[in-house]
């Protein structure tokens, strides 16, 4: 729990700088499985997408600033690229429930498929150490882009996955 804590704060301090930087897995390495939650308590395992279809991984929370700033360049990469990529929000659990974030999500209307990280395991795994962390695999199922921060090149990242 210290180091998903340590997640949360992180976002708080980062600079700039460190925005849209490679962060999360190297690029060019294999996108690994994770055990999330749907919002209706049920497992999902996110890697039944790995390797079948270009995928957006978005690693978010409700209360997190950076992320509010990427809804409107997700959205338009969901408009344009929707029916070739799965969107995938994955809501890490700090100070947030299901419910909490359905509501989120329906108000909104966060162009994605949201699940929740209820004991980390994605957040683990992509090796994630802020939200708004955004993550391209490709249909082979290797990353090719891996960004964090409110102003990143979804589109661009897009198109190394397709």
């Amino acid at each position: 729990m210290t180091r998903t804590l340590s997640a949360a704060l992180a976002v708080c301090f980062l600079s700039p700088a460190l925005a849209a930087q490679g962060v999360s897995l190297d690029v060019g390495s294999k996108a690994p499985s994770a055990i999330v939650q749907t919002l209706d308590g049920k497992p999902f395992d996110i890697g039944s997408y790995i390797g079948k279809t270009p995928v957006v991984l978005e690693f978010w929370a409700t209360w997190c600033s950076l992320c509010k700033d990427l809804e409107p360049e997700l959205r338009a990469a969901h408009a344009k690229y929707g029916k070739q990529v799965k969107f995938v929000g994955i809501a890490v659990s700090i100070n947030q429930t299901p419910q909490r974030v359905k509501l989120y999500a329906a108000k909104h209307k966060l162009p994605l498929e949201v699940y929740f990280d209820k004991k980390g395991n994605a957040s683990t795994a992509y090796d994630v150490i802020a939200t708004s962390t955004i993550v391209v695999i490709d249909r082979k199922g290797l990353v090719v882009y891996t960004g964090q921060g409110g102003d990143q090149e979804i589109e661009a990242a897009i198109k190394k996955a397709l």
